[in-house]
């Protein structure tokens, strides 16, 4: 009974301070797919708050993306991750991130133009949901 009490009490708390995690699939229902738009993953990417403890899902069928895991800006506007020393690639799908830390990284499929053609996106990972960006607000709430 302790235990349980414990347990339910460090979720209260983990709830309290924002630090629950959330699972969360790249690109929503078009998954780690070749999008719609070049600037699809980008504009999927703005409207996220990457917390430190959620997990990114990247959906995809192994031999037709990759995902590579990238810290040099440099790499990944370039859609070369050999630029990066420190480059993950991934192979085989699906592929479940855990965020770990508080930064910056950089996710790219290095198949053919895939990256060249909008399958990449950058995520800001922060501490707690009080050091995310706030989105911006609509016009219409703005007080003048």
């Amino acid at each position: 009974m302790a235990k349980t009490t414990t347990i339910i009490a460090v979720a209260v708390v983990m709830l309290i301070n924002g630090v629950a995690s959330e699972t969360v699939v790249v690109g929503g229902a078009t998954g780690w797919n070749l999008p719609p738009s070049i600037d699809f993953f980008n504009v999927w990417a703005a409207e996220q708050n990457f917390l430190v403890g959620d997990t990114l899902v990247f959906e995809f069928l192994t031999n037709a993306h990759t995902v590579a895991i990238l810290t040099s800006m440099e790499a990944y506007d370039k859609c070369d991750a050999t630029l990066d020393s420190n480059a993950e690639i991934v192979t085989q799908g699906p592929y479940e991130r855990n965020l770990a830390s508080p930064g910056q990284l950089y996710f790219i499929c290095t198949i053919g133009l895939h990256c060249n053609n909008g399958l990449k996106f950058a995520a800001s990972i922060t501490d707690t949901q009080a050091d995310a960006p706030s989105p911006a607000l609509a016009p219409s709430s703005l007080v003048t």
